[in-house]
């Protein structure tokens, strides 16, 4: 008798919010990362440029954070990407919290 090689064979989806809150979540992470990166090369003078962009990061990760904690209460769903969203949007809030203690108390 013939086995399949374990393969299940399903009709779950992964959420599209998740997916997209995982996509904001990214954006974020590089937003800020792109800002860090050519205020370095400024010298650390950050222009109001660089604030536009930590704060267009805010609304991603604010906006995506909330997207994947909404597609938690999606019943028979995939739940990587939500998982994901959520992580990836966290790390961006943490990053920007370094970045503005170190904003604070750095000469």
């Amino acid at each position: 008798m013939a086995r399949t090689k374990g393969y299940i064979f399903t009709n779950k989806e992964h959420t599209e919010k998740g997916i997209m809150s995982t996509i904001l979540g990214v954006l974020a992470n590089i937003t800020l990362g792109t800002a860090v990166y050519l205020s370095y090369l400024n010298k650390g003078e950050a222009s109001a440029r660089y604030g536009a962009a930590a704060l267009l990061a805010v609304i991603f990760m604010t906006v995506g954070l909330g997207l994947g904690i909404w597609s938690t209460t999606e019943k028979e769903k995939f739940k990587l990407f939500t998982v994901l969203g959520i992580i990836v949007n966290v790390l961006a809030f943490g990053m920007l919290s370094i970045i503005l203690f170190a904003g604070a108390y750095v000469d």
